[in-house]
C-alpha cells in the first residue's frame, strides 16, 4: 500500500529486538511465483517502475512498542516513502526471531517476493541470548547470501546499537556489553563487505547512546517508541537514499 502522508525519518537511537516477545507477528499472505533469478548488480527501481520492499527482521520490525504497530514500525515508516506506483510492502517480522531462525522462517518468504530492496535487522535477540558472534555471522550471512544469489535486491542490513544506556540494561557489566555489541557489528560489516555492491550496512551505533531517553524508549524499557521509531526509519531511509534509491522527502 502507498503511504503519502508520513514523514520519513533517520538516526537511531533505539531499537532493540526482543528476545522475550511472546507470540510471533503474524505472516503475511503466502507470496507469489517462483524466486528471482540471481543477479551480480544492484537493483535500485526506477521511480517510474516502482520499488517492491520487504523487510526482515524481530519485534521492532513488527513494531511492538509503537502506538499503532502496522503503520508505526520503522519499516512501515521507510515504506510510506516509497516512489509512486510502487507495490505494498511486505513486513515478513517475528517477534522474538534469532537470526537462525529467520533463515528458514522469513527468508524464503522474502525470495519468493522478488524484491528489489530488502532490510535485514536481526541481532539483539541474538546477542541476550549469548550467541556468539561467529554463530551468529553464520546464520546472518545465509540470509544475506540467499538474497544475493536468489533476488536482485539491494540489501540494507542494521547492526547494534548502543545499548548501554537502554533501561533494560541498567544491571548489566557495560564494558561486556560493549564488546559484545562490537564483535556483532564487526561480523555485520564483514557480510556487507562480501558484497559491498549489493549490501549495505546501516549504521545505527554512531551517536545512538545519547539519544536513549524516556521518549525513545517504550514503557517496557526495552522496545522503541513512536520516537524512537521514527529516528530508526530516518536512519535506514537515509542509508538507502544515499546509496541510490528514490525515497520521497
Amino acid at each position: 500500500m502507498r503511504k503519502r502522508e508520513l514523514t520519513v525519518l533517520t538516526v537511531i537511537c533505539v531499537a532493540f529486538i526482543s528476545a522475550c516477545s511472546a507470540a510471533p507477528a503474524a505472516k503475511p499472505s503466502p507470496t507469489r511465483g517462483p524466486t528471482a533469478s540471481p543477479s551480480s548488480a544492484p537493483a535500485t527501481a526506477s521511480v517510474s517502475s516502482g520499488i517492491k520492499y520487504v523487510a526482515i527482521g524481530a519485534s521492532d520490525t513488527v513494531g511492538v512498542g509503537a502506538s499503532d504497530p502496522a503503520n508505526g514500525s520503522w519499516p512501515a515508516l521507510v515504506a510510506a516513502r516509497l516512489p509512486a506506483g510502487s507495490p505494498p510492502y511486505t513486513n515478513l517480522g517475528v517477534s522474538g526471531s534469532l537470526a537462525l531462525q529467520a533463515v528458514t522462517q522469513q527468508l524464503p518468504g522474502a525470495i519468493a517476493q522478488k524484491p528489489n530492496l530488502v532490510s535485514v535487522w536481526l541481532a539483539v535477540n541474538d546477542l541476550n541470548a549469548t550467541i556468539e558472534p561467529a554463530s551468529f555471522a553464520d546464520s546472518l550471512a545465509q540470509i544475506v547470501d540467499g538474497l544475493v544469489q536468489k533476488t536482485g535486491a539491494t540489501i540494507f542490513v542494521g547492526d547494534v546499537p548502543d545499548l548501554r544506556a537502554v533501561p533494560v540494561y541498567a544491571g548489566v557489566d557495560k564494558a561486556r556489553l560493549l564488546a559484545g555489541i562490537q564483535a556483532y557489528n564487526d561480523a555485520i560489516a564483514a557480510i556487507a563487505a562480501r558484497n559491498s555492491g549489493r549490501v549495505k550496512v546501516v549504521d545505527l551505533f554512531t551517536g545512538s547512546a545519547a539519544l536513549v531517553s524516556t521518549g525513545t524508549v517504550s514503557q517496557d524499557g526495552f522496545h522503541p517508541s513512536d520516537e524512537g521509531y521514527q529516528l530508526i526509519a530516518e536512519r535506514f531511509a537515509g542509508a538507502m537514499r544515499a546509496s541510490g534509491v528514490p525515497l520521497r522527502a
